[in-house]
């Protein structure tokens, strides 16, 4: 039984990463705004019933890497030792993170330059953004601040997320010529004084 169920949740994973991946390449070959979800569906080689059991609309398939991923960060963070400090706990889940996948590439780019083009895909963009936040802030809930002391969990997320956002668009604008994590560090590290 339990085979059968991981089996099915590996088909449907694939499923999704393949509307993904169709959204993602259609959306570079013909503009978001061209773009249908029957299109998506057709490249994915799916039914249009099939795409809405997966997504709500294409911006959510166009973003769903991203959200894989973040959930993926968030689960490192929750697994981090417990006396670790927050922002320690963070950090660290940010190198395991950058360990295990492979480094933003020019997909990631894209979409983060669509999302700034599109109000539509910048509203979802933001709304997952929110969300990482609250479920950072939960997964450090509890752990100290600097010395000891305690700390407000959603303040130390906004501030986390908002170096990692700050990194990235640094990336983009500088073209892609340092490495994502090199920035994300030196991100990170002007901000450390602050939380640890």
């Amino acid at each position: 039984m339990e085979s059968a169920a991981g089996l099915r949740e590996r088909k449907k994973e694939a499923t999704r990463q393949a509307v993904h991946e169709a959204t993602l390449r259609l959306t570079v070959e013909h503009g978001f705004d061209q773009v249908t979800v029957e299109a998506v569906a057709d490249a994915a080689g799916i039914s249009r019933r099939t795409f809405s059991n997966y997504f709500a609309g294409k911006e959510d398939a166009l973003l769903y890497g991203e959200e894989r991923q973040t959930r993926d960060l968030v689960r490192a963070v929750r697994d981090r030792p417990a006396e670790e400090s927050a922002w320690t706990a963070l950090r660290a889940a940010m190198a395991q993170f950058a360990e295990r996948v492979s480094p933003p590439e020019r997909a990631w780019a894209v979409r983060t330059r669509l999302a700034m083009r599109h109000p539509s895909l910048l509203a979802r963009q933001l709304a997952n953004h929110a969300a990482l936040e609250r479920d950072l802030a939960e997964a450090v809930a509890g752990r100290r601040g600097p010395s000891g002391r305690p700390v407000e969990p959603l303040v130390l997320a906004a501030a986390f997320l908002s170096s990692l956002r700050i990194a990235m668009r640094m990336w983009i604008e500088e073209d892609l010529a340092r490495e994502p994590s090199e920035l994300i560090d030196e991100i990170l590290d002007q901000m450390s004084c602050r939380f640890d």
